[in-house]
Order: C-alpha cells, then sequence, then structure tokens
C-alpha cells in the first residue's frame, strides 16, 4: 500500500525518565516496547528505516531481525530533531514518510495505513487527533523534505508542522494509542 512512501522509526531516544532502556523493556505480552512499535508500523509500511543510537547495539539487533532498516545517528544525545533529519536522509528518495515514535507502541496500523492513503491522495502533513490532543505518527510529503533535513537539537518536526498549519490535516481517531508515550514503567504497567 505505501507506494513510496517510507517509514521512520525514531528509537535513538535516551530514557532518562524511565532508569533505563525503556525501548528493551516488556509489555503485557512480553514484547519489548521498541518491537510492537515496529510491528505496527511495518504491517502498513515494509519500506522502514529505524534511527538508533550510536550505544544502542540490542535496540539495533532487534530492528533488524524485525526487518528494518537500521541507521545510526552517531549525533542522537543532542536530541530528537538530528534523528528526523539522518532518517529522512537515509531514504531522501520517497514520495513522503510517515515518522513513528518507538515508545509508542498502542498506535494501530489501521492508523497508519489511515495516514499513508491520506498522502498518498495528495495530503501535505497528515497527523492523527483524539480528543482534540495532536498524536502520532506525522505523514509529511515530500515537499518538506528540505526543512526535515535541517532538523537539529531537540526541536523536533513541530516547527515544520506549525509553519505549515494551513495544510495539515487531522484525522480524528477514537485510538487513544496515538497520543500515549510511555515515559516511565508506570505507564507500561497501567495498561
Amino acid at each position: 500500500m505505501s507506494r513510496n512512501i517510507a517509514g521512520i522509526l525514531l528509537a535513538a531516544g535516551q530514557s532518562r525518565r524511565f532508569g533505563g532502556n525503556k525501548l528493551l523493556y516488556p509489555l503485557s505480552d512480553g514484547t519489548p516496547i521498541v518491537v510492537a512499535a515496529a510491528r505496527h508500523l511495518l504491517a502498513v509500511i515494509p519500506e522502514t528505516t529505524a534511527v538508533v543510537d550510536n550505544g544502542d547495539g540490542e535496540v539495533a539487533d532487534l530492528l533488524e531481525r524485525e526487518g528494518l532498516r537500521v541507521v545510526v545517528n552517531r549525533s542522537a544525545s543532542t536530541g530528537m530533531g538530528t534523528s528526523i533529519a539522518c532518517g529522512i536522509a537515509a531514504c531522501r528518495d520517497a514520495q513522503g514518510w510517515i515518522i513513528a515514535l518507538a515508545d509508542m507502541p498502542y498506535v494501530p496500523a489501521s492508523l497508519t495505513r489511515r495516514i499513508v492513503s491520506a498522502l498518498l491522495q495528495g495530503s501535505d502533513i497528515v497527523a492523527p487527533v483524539y480528543r482534540h490532543k495532536r498524536g502520532h505518527p506525522v505523514g509529511f510529503s515530500s515537499r518538506h523534505a528540505s526543512a526535515l533535513l535541517q532538523l537539529s537539537a531537540d526541536q523536533g518536526a513541530r516547527n515544520v508542522i506549525t509553519a505549515n498549519s494551513g495544510s495539515l490535516q487531522l484525522i480524528e481517531t477514537t485510538e487513544q494509542g496515538v497520543i500515549v508515550d510511555i515515559d516511565s514503567i508506570d505507564d507500561v504497567q497501567s495498561r
């Protein structure tokens, strides 16, 4: 279905608030958080690239076994913006990108499919919204390649979205998983 829409899974975070590598922490079914997030993205976009931190070989190995292409962001400690730029650079020839977060394992593949479909139908930027709160993943058309490649530090893509708010398409969803990221063990245990 993806027809040259690439998936980018951001898996280079530092897990500072978690007290360990949260991406390896098992969900209730025993699946590591990062693997669950990757599987939901891969179900829709087989051409998915994961961006990992230089020192995170265990996460990289898990993601490679799941079938993702893995690229290393040697500047990951400076923030998410560099990981987005690294992922875009790794699949620069795509017509668009779905940028997903590896600490959001509850995003259903059906929602990602809707975002891909909107991009393929000509939407510019697409994001889910749950009860008036914008969530993830976010889809970008190739028109935003230059801006995404220039991201740095911990700014993420929020400024790109804000600068293009007139062309942001929001997809209403009843899936709370689009706003649930894992920051602490309590976030996992409460689900």
